[in-house]
């Protein structure tokens, strides 16, 4: 691939074209083997010009933004990683609301704190989720009541062969941590438009700072993690039955079911990912002994075996 690595720095800045880099780098699990390419892309550009040169090479491309949500396998992954560095804005207000059009690499923390110097309200909810825009709405992610399909008003995405297309709210098929994205192949959501309303600023910052307190009281953020591992689907709450299956705080290898929220698996020093994968079926098999319940990952699983 060595003739791609020439063809790669007339379309992108060298400094963002890292060979053979380990994905624990950029995961918030620590947990990944080596990326043949890891490359960041900063304009819509850039990524439709890397595209390009996959397709034209026939090399495997996946697309992650801040790796808040996925486990790699120690075996790494072929092909192109392209991290979506994306974080353009802008803002249209009238009488009735606030539009806000955000690239989808923007992290939802930066977002938030747009809004809040904006004085836009209805998106503190957002705050405190690890990830990025295009990663909130791939899974529909949500907190405190709300989810992104609350605020979305349109995405805009674009095909592996450069081309872009819109979905209005209807078309994305928002369901809990789902949407039309999860099952649509080579795609790569670029921005999307989100509605908010105007804002006490001061307001928005005590709520920000009450979703801040909560999140620390209640989450292993201490411990490199992904968040939520299991689905919550109608009619139960996943972390509640791992509680009551007595597995808070079991372990493989340092892979640990978190004593402060059942929900979350963490990474207590030296876990692969082969240990937090032995978990999560454990996990699985003793839910479904005890109450006949399959549960299902929420964290996306990428990358060779070793």
């Amino acid at each position: 691939m060595e003739d791609v690595e020439k063809i790669l720095q007339d379309v992108i800045n060298s400094k963002n074209i890292l060979k053979n880099e380990p994905m624990s780098k950029h995961t918030s699990f620590k947990i990944g083997g080596i990326a043949d390419y890891y490359i960041v892309v900063n304009s819509v550009q850039e990524l439709k010009n890397v595209l390009k040169i996959a397709e034209s090479n026939k090399i495997p491309i996946t697309i992650v933004g801040n790796g808040t949500n996925l486990l790699v396998r120690e075996g790494g992954i072929r092909g192109f990683v392209i991290k979506l560095n994306l974080n353009n804005f802008k803002i249209k207000r009238s009488s009735s609301e606030i539009q806000l059009t955000v690239e989808s690499g923007m992290s939802l923390a930066t977002l938030a704190l747009i809004a809040t110097k904006e004085e836009i309200s209805g998106l503190e909810f957002l705050s405190g989720i690890p990830g990025t825009v295009g990663g909130a709405i791939r899974m529909n992610a949500g907190a405190y009541g709300k989810e992104m399909k609350d605020v979305v008003v349109k995405s805009r995405y674009m095909t592996y062969d450069g081309k872009i297309k819109t979905l209005n709210l209807d078309e994305h098929k928002f369901e809990y941590r789902n949407s039309v994205f999860a099952n649509l192949k080579d795609v790569i959501i670029i921005d999307t438009t989100i509605k908010g309303e105007k804002g006490n600023k001061e307001e928005i910052e005590n709520q920000i700072k009450e979703y801040s307190k909560l999140r620390k009281e209640k989450q292993p953020l201490e411990y490199p993690n992904a968040g939520s591992t299991f689905k919550r689907k109608e009619g139960y709450i996943t972390a509640k039955l791992i509680d009551e299956c007595g597995l808070k705080g079991y372990s493989i290898g340092d892979a640990e079911v978190s004593i402060k929220h059942a929900g979350f698996i963490i990474n207590k020093g030296k876990a692969t990912a082969n240990d937090i994968l032995n978990l999560t079926q454990h996990i699985k098999c003793e839910v479904k002994k005890k109450f006949d319940v399959d549960i299902e990952l929420e964290i996306i699983v990428l990358g060779d075996e070793k």
